[in-house]
């Protein structure tokens, strides 16, 4: 089973309170299911414009290439092309940096994707770790 409308606004809100915890800049969080439709989009009112659009970007790209961004930056480095290629071909984008995370289940079954946007990409993927843990859920980030 994937992850719950309660789940995924339960995990939207404790990254959004994570980054106000830790004193980040206004964040923007989504959380997708599987197939790459959004459960939850949550943006603190102070974030820049698109930023919600980025954290969709981090997330739909982690679920479309089975990878957490911390691999999909890797690939970019690795392969620039090839990831200029995707980014047009991907109609949610793809935004291959820290900050994008798989998300499973305790029996390891991929159940979603989160992506944050708003602070350094090492910052954004913390609030999502925070998150996820907090929900008892594993987090993927590609590392």
């Amino acid at each position: 089973m994937g992850l719950t409308l309660d789940q995924a606004l339960q995990i939207a809100r404790d990254t959004l309170a994570e980054g106000e915890k830790r004193g980040f800049l206004p964040l923007a969080v989504a959380v997708l299911d599987t197939g790459g439709q959004p459960l939850a989009i949550l943006r603190d009112h102070r974030t820049s414009l698109h930023r919600a659009d980025i954290a969709i970007g981090k997330a739909a790209g982690c679920i479309a290439m089975g990878f957490g961004g911390r691999e999909l930056a890797k690939r970019a480095t690795a392969m620039p092309a090839f990831m200029t290629a995707v980014a047009s071909i991907f109609p949610k984008g793809i935004v291959p940096v820290p900050g994008g995370v798989l998300v499973r289940n305790s029996e390891g079954v991929l159940v979603g994707a989160v992506g944050v946007s708003g602070e350094t990409s090492d910052n954004d993927e913390a609030c999502a770790l925070a998150a996820l843990d907090a929900a008892g859920l594993a987090a993927d980030t590609g590392a």
